[in-house]
């Protein structure tokens, strides 16, 4: 697609209000995680979701093998969480408070809800792939939730 073409579709598809989450998991060094706003649900029997990862992401291989990872739907006043888990730090925790899942993986704090996750199935999109998860686990508050919408954070 030509660049002009790519840069208007991506204006179209910013007219759909999303959320905005951080998706973590651990590796054997270290927790790690990435904000995303391509969160979706997709059954509920069984109970799965999915979310879409850039090949050109710095996190692509970690994600590609996690067996286990968290969605972390950020509440309206965790802009700056929203920006620290976007940029390509290698160490994103320090000073981020948190705490492990069942499985281990990083619930960050003050978070609207959370979702523990096992991949379940990992499939090509183009220059994404789509990672599917099964829902082990869920906790959610009663909080305004981050938004994105028309290239703009905002709380609900």
């Amino acid at each position: 697609m030509h660049e002009d073409e790519s840069r208007n579709l991506r204006h179209t598809l910013g007219r759909f209000v999303t959320g905005v989450a951080v998706v973590t998991t651990r590796t054997e060094a270290m927790p790690t995680g990435l904000t995303i706003n391509s969160f979706s649900s997709v059954s509920l029997d069984p109970p799965l979701i999915l979310w879409s990862l850039s090949r050109d992401s710095a996190r692509l291989e970690v994600f590609q093998q996690a067996e286990y990872f968290a969605v972390n739907v950020l509440a309206g006043d965790q802009i700056d969480l929203c920006r620290h888990f976007s940029s390509t730090k290698e160490n994103l925790f320090t000073d981020i408070g948190w705490q492990p899942s069942k499985h281990g993986q990083p619930i960050l704090d003050g978070v609207v809800a959370s979702l523990e996750c096992q991949t379940w199935k990992v499939y090509e999109g183009g220059d994404h792939i789509i990672i599917i998860g099964q829902v082990l686990g869920h906790n959610h508050h009663d909080k305004a939730p981050l938004i994105f919408a028309n290239g703009q954070l905002t709380a609900l």
